[in-house]
């Protein structure tokens, strides 16, 4: 763990310069607005360790997969997420020295990120080899309001000397990922215009050929006071620059405001690509820095006022929480039914930015109950758009009659995976696709969306279910061989529960949206089934003979299901007993050390019980969770989250508080020694669900919200917002009482501690907190 970040309820602040750290810093303190983002570096040349990051939301890149030996199925590619254009970059030149973090002395450093209103500072005092000291202070967001445009406001003052200063505002696009094969590059400039004051670049991905343009526009200021310039120019191919010669006394400041437009032919015709970028940047340059910055803060504030947690009496705690809420809303808005939630977002280049089942199964949840209802249908909708290449990726697996399994990674539908044991064997992922049409549907009440879309989604994946097992003669069960389930410390194994489970439920599910629709949608139903060839009788017979004797391997003795076929032959040795110098496995262990192990990466086997709670009473979660846990790493980012929600629901309160801040400063204390790479994205989700369904005991049953709030024993409050069916709710926790305040002018029924009760519109109820610890 690494500690170095200040505790703060709304800001991630670094206080003196960790070099060391400053990957991860870049990181934590990335911004984003759903269509454009970038990680924290520094606007000035720094040539110590740094990850130079922007990235625009779509754009990819097929990176040729490279596998020794060619397997059938293999996905042809590996998709990238591309960086892009670096538009922050400002080069400073004080006489002939550039001015470098890592070359001169730094006197005094401050980074901060106000997630509150979304954006980021920096101030520090440098002192160059020449003993000249400069003070600079730095601003820049980007918009949330105008998800096209980012602004940077950058201030120096000369403390001790008077010299030329020479700033170089430019657009960089000859740039290549960390993860390039062979040092490769992906773009190609297509056009270019520089002037004084203003400058773009369009380039073009090779294979994809999406085109990006990307522009700037500067203004100069001495002392707070507009300055008139005229800048030389350096045009040369995929880069531009404004040279603007200066001159600046001693306690004179000089201010450069950039401000930036990013846009893609995703979402504007590529011949008028250069045009509309002029448009937007003219706008926003008219609008100035002030006034952009305005409007951006209050569409943040807007989220904030839907979606805050607010915890009192532990920082470290709420800093957590704010951070995950803070780059979710950052990642995705969902304004565009076409684009996901990378396990990444903005942050980093790792996973290749692209979807996998996290969104369903982590991040779902947080929208449905903060964001309005379109938002979570178009995470629906876009796996819809993809159906017809997951019945394509079933068919080069060998699977037919319309059966579809949908990628473990994905840009445009394909699979694009480019590890066996995933691509092939993790297929647990289609059964998270059909759970969240579920909890969409458990929570919005929106069973309409079964006609068509849904259905036509549950119907192939459980085709896929009912070709993918296989009837056990010894067994004398359906079986389902050779596959990796959530926990990826075990691969290519036989029956792993959840895989087996989440098969079972989705064939028993589909078969429930049968009757809905031919109850409620005759017509439709009728004409779906034309539509896929649905033969009812034959594949419901089929589909009913393995819900009823599909194989979930149990211990009679330990009264456990167990992860899959032949787990209790590992050497069942717990966690505790792993000398802390070899963690994380994945970073010490070899790979076959991990395969024997018993060793959990993640919640695999309580996912299920996590996901279908309601089919288990409390002693037989309590009973597989005291089994299970001492054998979990928690080494995916995944993982906390799960448990804590488990831990709360059997009244563990100590161990789901320990696993809480575990998931909640994931990144932000580097529990995993993997942030540099990137912030945990997805995972963000699953801590605000185990906020919100741990310690809040949010569950919806029955077409009713319903609440189980404990408070952990360090905290004095905490209070948090949720959307029901048209209704805001608030709920307020303290070491007394449990107060909802029904914030909407339509009455609702809700349940509390397993009673019912009535909140009329503008109305709240109170009752005493109940202590739930089972722990001794």
């Amino acid at each position: 763990m690494k500690e170095y970040i200040k505790h703060n309820g709304w800001k991630i602040i670094e206080e003196d310069f960790h070099p060391e750290y400053n990957k991860i810093t870049e990181s934590l303190m990335s911004l984003g607005n759903g269509r454009i983002g970038h990680r924290a570096n520094f606007e000035e040349r720094f040539t110590g360790q740094t990850l130079p990051g922007n990235y625009v939301a779509g754009v990819y890149y097929p990176d040729k997969t490279r596998v020794g030996w060619w397997k059938n199925g293999y996905p042809q590619y590996f998709a990238k997420v591309l960086n892009a254009a670096n538009w922050i970059g400002i080069d400073v030149r004080i006489g002939t020295e550039t001015l470098d973090l890592n070359t001169a002395k730094i006197i005094s450093f401050k980074r901060e990120l106000d997630m509150q209103e979304g954006h980021l500072t920096r101030d520090f005092v440098a002192e160059l080899p020449s003993g000249k000291q400069i003070k600079v202070s730095t601003r820049r967001f980007l918009s949330i309001a105008n998800s096209e445009i980012g602004a940077i406001r950058y201030t120096l003052t000369a403390l001790n000397f008077s010299d030329k200063l020479t700033l170089s505002p430019y657009i960089d696009f000859d740039i290549s990922n960390e993860d390039a094969n062979y040092d490769e590059k992906f773009w190609d400039e297509v056009d270019a215009e520089i002037k004084s004051g203003e400058g773009y670049i369009v380039a073009e991905v090779r294979k994809t050929l999406f085109h990006v343009c990307s522009g700037m526009k500067i203004n100069l200021f001495k002392n707070g006071q507009p300055v008139p310039f005229t800048a030389d120019i350096e045009n040369r191919p995929k880069f531009i620059a404004n040279i603007i010669p200066l001159t600046i006394e001693s306690g004179e400041s000089i201010t450069i405001e950039k401000f930036g437009v990013s846009i893609s032919s995703e979402n504007f015709a590529k011949d008028k690509l250069l045009k509309t970028a002029k448009k937007h940047l003219a706008a926003a340059f008219h609008k100035g820095f002030d006034q952009l910055e305005l409007e951006h803060s209050q569409a943040w504030l807007a989220k904030w006022k839907t979606s805050d947690i607010v915890i009192e009496g532990d920082l470290a705690a709420q800093q957590g929480i704010r951070f995950n809420i803070f780059q979710l809303h950052q990642t995705y808005t969902g304004e565009d039914e076409r684009l996901n939630i990378g396990p990444k977002g903005f942050t980093g280049e790792k996973y290749g930015g692209s979807t996998y089942w996290d969104t369903e199964a982590f991040c779902l949840p947080f929208f449905l109950a903060t964001a309005p209802v379109e938002v979570s249908r178009n995470l629906l909708k876009y796996r819809h758009k993809h159906l017809e290449k997951a019945i394509e990726n079933g068919a080069l697996l060998g699977f037919g009659e319309g059966a579809a399994l949908y990628p473990m990674v994905t840009m445009n539908g394909e699979e694009c995976h480019n590890e066996w044991e995933i691509t092939f064997e993790e297929i647990h992922r289609n059964g998270a696709i059909a759970y969240a049409i579920f909890d969409y549907i458990r929570y919005t009440g929106d069973w309409d969306y079964l006609a068509p879309k849904g259905f036509e989604v549950l119907l192939a994946i459980s085709r896929f279910w009912a070709q993918r097992v296989n009837w056990s003669e010894q067994k004398q069960q359906y079986v389902l061989l050779g596959v990796t389930g959530p926990n990826e410390y075990e691969n290519n194994v036989n029956n792993n529960f959840h895989t087996n489970r989440i098969a079972q439920w989705t064939l028993a599910y589909t078969l429930e949206a049968i009757s809905y629709l031919k109850k409620n949608h005759a017509g439709i139903m009728a004409d779906l089934t034309k539509k896929w060839h649905f033969n009812e009788q034959k594949e419901t017979t089929e589909w009913k003979k393995i819900i009823e004797h599909i194989h979930l391997p149990y211990d009679e003795k330990l009264n456990i299901y167990l992860q899959q076929d032949g787990f209790l032959d590992k050497a069942l040795k717990p966690t505790s007993e792993i000398p802390p110098k070899e963690r994380p496995l994945n970073q010490n262990w070899s790979w076959d050390r991990i395969l024997r192990s018993p060793y959990i990466k993640q919640a695999d086997t309580l996912q299920s019980l996590f996901l279908f709670e309601d089919h288990y009473d409390k002693k037989t979660i309590q009973r597989h969770f005291d089994f299970y846990e001492p054998y979990t790493v928690h080494e995916s980012s995944l993982s906390p989250c799960i448990h804590t929600i488990l831990a709360s629901a059997i009244g563990y309160e100590q161990k789901a508080y320990e696993l809480y801040l575990r998931t909640a400063r994931l990144d932000l204390d580097d529990y995993n020694n993997d942030t540099a790479d990137g912030c945990h994205i997805t995972s963000m989700g699953g801590t605000w669900m185990a906020f919100v369904k741990g310690f809040g005991g949010m569950r919806v049953q029955s077409d009713k919200v319903s609440f189980a709030p404990f408070i952990p024993a360090k905290w004095e409050s905490y209070a948090f917002r949720v959307n029901f069916r048209g209704a805001t709710l608030k709920i307020n926790v303290n070491k007394r009482e449990v107060c909802i305040e029904n914030l909407s002018d339509q009455e609702i029924l809700i349940t509390l501690y397993d009673q019912e009760a009535r909140i009329g519109a503008s109305k709240e109820i109170k009752v005493p907190l109940k202590h739930l610890s089972n722990e001794n």
